[in-house]
């Protein structure tokens, strides 16, 4: 044992941790305008930096998931492992934050859907819905570049949810 190389699998993050993500997300927010409401507080605004903000981020991610994919799964060429295993996380970690704030805006957007008579109520469902579209955004940007990492060849290129490697 002592003479084996170390490393080790990953496994790709699956639907169901994302899809409880965005669920997770989305109780927050609506516990955010219930918890404002209960105490006679006025829900809080969304400025325009935070969906901005998200979907230049994600743009980031996916440029960075294009990039890794065209050097490693087409061209071929040889990834250093400290950096593949950094760009998996990365894309690991945008997904399950992209599914969080997703779930987590339209949460707190959809309290609001009743009163969009008013400016405030609708000014939040409106920055609400593109920080949700920013925030699926951020969480498809960071699949791809998980799938990117995945070294072609290997045994598991037929199974989606089998474990890369990086």
């Amino acid at each position: 044992m002592a003479g084996q190389p170390p490393g080790g699998t990953v496994t790709l993050t699956p639907l169901r941790a994302l899809v409880v993500a965005a669920v997770f997300g989305g109780l927050a927010g609506w516990l955010v305008v219930l918890t404002a409401n209960a105490l006679d507080l006025v829900p809080p605004r969304i400025s325009w930096s935070a969906p901005v903000g998200l979907a230049v981020f994600a743009a980031l991610v996916g440029l960075l998931a294009r990039s890794t994919r065209q050097r490693i799964q087409l061209r071929r060429e040889r990834m250093e492992p400290q950096r593949a295993v950094a760009f998996l996380v990365l894309g690991k970690a945008s997904a399950l934050a992209g599914a969080l704030v997703a779930g987590g805006y339209l949460g707190f957007g959809l309290m609001f859907l009743t009163d969009l008579d008013a400016a405030g109520p609708r000014d939040r469902v409106i920055r609400s819905a593109v920080a949700v579209v920013a925030g699926v955004a951020l969480c498809v940007a960071g699949v791809l570049l998980e799938r990117a990492c995945k070294v072609p060849g290997g045994d598991d290129d037929d199974d989606e949810d089998s474990p890369g490697r990086a």
